[in-house]
């Protein structure tokens, strides 16, 4: 029976695992051959001396610190949670670096589009250090505000010496971890300013690849005056698009100005909405035959230009449905333009190309949003305007819906992001799903947040969830189905694992076997340990959690029977073949079986207990211990 350590998915062996699957041949007693993979490669490696590479101190460190697994875990607290039963959300309280380590299994290849509202390092941001060797312990001493010599944190300012590189460095094993969790049609938004957008355009370009880059989208985020530059008044800031792997298309709503465009009516007007017309002759495409053709109106032959955009059995086919609009000249020959209607056949909206130059919404709109849920009195400072996120989270990718998709948000501040996934849904009747991760940075003791009795970031982004959540059902309580809107969330915080690390001395070593009888950190819960395990094996947070007794013993079963889990002691026979019954009563395609790994009664019951599993149709790789 093999045994869970405490750690996450390991990154390096997960990669080394699938190019021995590609490469076998480049292997030598478990190490890379690298000179026998530059010639299984052949001419796509690169063997000049000289070439481009964006470096700077520390990328080395940031690579490592990136790959290093984790030894932390997230445990449940329903008490801060809502609607903790039923809701498919998320909210993570923690460092995002260890957070991201801790989804790479459950969440890899599901997220379908990331935002994040990253420090923008103009001097007065927390930008956090990171330690490749115990980045947890660090974690754990950073939410106490002070360092390992009782210093107090304070902010990247340019007198350090390390400006960019600090910043950086925070920056690339949070971007390298998050393409990990990105659908392959997914994609990532990335809001920033002047004082780093060329440094994180190179090191998007690395980790996303130059050819996944979609745009550079300028943001005019103040209607007013902004902040003088330099002579300039600045009103703008960016937000970085690229994708895990190049995508054919990308789609947005239309937004006001171009539905108006849509002002004429015809007998499909009920139907359909408005609609404007397109022309249909062109000289801009090169000769083809089949696109010269004289079609015949009102008895007269129209003949184009140079030829039609549409084959004839297209346009022809479109005249008979009246989807074509003639108009005659002064010069006696014809306007032939095809109908773009407003609505789509089957009621939806038509879509367009986003463009690269977002005029608003502006946050002036942010600030006014927050202050109408918090009753004037805005304790988050900055917000972005969620209709500039549900704008975003709007766009469909290679004309897929994205109606059922999960979005991450892992430096979700005030949760703007998941404010805008709730009244994106109620509008389409969607059902995303959100996971926000925020580091619980105090508030400052004269800010207005602090007066309000926010102690840290994560108390804002929780209330403003449930209040913006019921604002919503409020405002929309005489839609269909808005009883359904998913406005809840489950709360998780980073801790350390549950499990005991096994690292003995000579000295007390005797008392070490002692505490290991139970090899769980004390104070913690049986809930604690079951989503460890869930998150060891990739199982969704969301999961459901039945809990059965099966001979006197507590069993845990999730996903209905996808994971059974028994952490009592005393386990005997009964109880397995209880486990037997249940996993057969639930008629899961595949089961895994944890047990606590002290917890048989004696070694014989653990023996056969795995040979009573394997005559059931477990694979003796399904079982585990921990």
């Amino acid at each position: 029976m093999k045994k869970m350590d405490g750690y996450s998915l390991n990154i390096v062996k997960e990669n080394v695992t699938k190019l021995k699957e590609i490469f076998p041949e480049v292997f030598c007693e478990d190490k890379v051959d690298f000179e026998r993979l530059q010639e299984v490669l052949g001419e796509y490696v690169e063997d000049r001396e000289e070439r481009y590479n964006f470096s700077w101190h520390g990328k080395s460190k940031a690579i490592r610190i990136a790959q290093t697994p984790s030894r932390g875990t997230l445990r449940p607290c329903k008490e801060e949670s809502k609607n903790w039963d039923t809701t498919e959300n998320l909210y993570i309280e923690g460092d995002n670096l260890e957070v991201l380590k801790l989804l790479q299994k459950s969440y890899q290849n599901k997220i379908k589009m990331i935002y994040i509202d990253p420090p923008y390092n103009t001097g007065n941001d927390f930008v956090y250090k990171d330690d490749y060797k115990d980045n947890l312990k660090n974690y754990l001493e950073i939410t106490g505000q002070v360092d390992e010599e009782g210093k107090r944190l304070s902010t990247n300012s340019e007198t350090s010496g390390r400006y960019h590189t600090d910043w950086l460095n925070m920056m690339y094993p949070r971007l390298r971890l998050a393409r990990n969790l990105l659908m392959e049609e997914g994609v990532i938004f990335i809001s920033i300013d002047n004082n780093e957008v060329d440094n994180l355009r190179k090191v998007c370009d690395e980790i996303f690849g130059e050819d996944n880059f979609i745009e550079e989208i300028v943001w005019k985020n103040k209607y007013g005056s902004g902040a003088q530059t330099r002579g300039f008044i600045e009103v703008h800031e960016y937000i970085l698009c690229y994708s895990k792997k190049p995508i054919s298309s990308l789609t947005s709503e239309l937004n006001e100005e171009d539905r108006k465009k849509y002002n004429k009516k015809d007998e499909k007007y009920d139907s359909r909405g408005g609609y404007l017309t397109q022309p249909l002759m062109t000289t801009s495409l090169g000769d083809r035959e089949n696109l010269m053709y004289p079609i015949y109106y009102n008895g007269e032959e129209i003949i184009p230009n140079k030829q039609w955009v549409w084959s004839k059995e297209r346009l022809e086919q479109a005249i008979s449905q009246n989807c074509i609009e003639f108009n005659k000249k002064n010069d006696g020959t014809y306007s032939v333009r095809a109908k773009k209607y407003l609505y789509n056949e089957d009621g939806t909206m038509r879509r367009g190309k986003p463009i690269s130059i977002l005029n608003g919404p502006f946050n002036q709109e942010g600030t006014k949003e927050n202050n109408e849920l918090f009753n004037g009195r805005t304790p988050f400072d900055f917000s972005k305007p969620s209709e500039l996120i549900k704008y975003l989270i709007s766009m469909e990718i290679n004309e897929t819906s994205n109606k059922e998709s999960i979005i991450l948000d892992f430096f979700s501040g005030s949760s703007t992001t998941a404010h805008a996934t709730m009244k994106l849904n109620a509008e389409d009747g969607g059902n995303r799903k959100f996971i926000m991760v925020q580091l619980p940075e105090p508030t400052d003791e004269k800010s207005e947040a602090f007066k309000a009795g926010y102690k840290n970031i994560c108390e804002i982004g929780k209330e403003r969830i449930r209040r913006a959540g019921d604002k919503i059902v409020e405002e929309n309580k005489d839609k269909e189905g808005i009883e359904d809107l998913d406005i809840g969330f489950k709360v998780f915080k980073l801790d350390s694992s549950n499990i005991k690390p096994w690292n003995p001395s000579y000295e007390d070593i005797a008392n070490r076997l002692d505490e290991m009888v139970d090899n769980f950190v004390p104070g913690r819960t049986e809930e604690d340990v079951v989503y460890e395990i869930m998150l060891k094996y990739g199982i969704d947070l969301t999961y459901p959690i039945e809990v059965r007794e099966v001979s006197g013993k507590k069993v845990f079963s999730i996903g209905f029977g996808a994971l059974i889990i028994c952490l009592d002691n005393e386990i005997t026979l009964d109880v397995v073949n209880g486990i037997v019954d249940l996993k057969n009563e639930l008629n899961p395609e595949t089961t895994r079986i944890v047990f606590k790994d002290n917890g048989f009664k004696m070694d014989s019951v653990k023996t056969n207990a795995i040979e009573i599993l394997k005559r059931n149709n477990i694979n003796e790789n399904e079982i585990m211990s921990i």
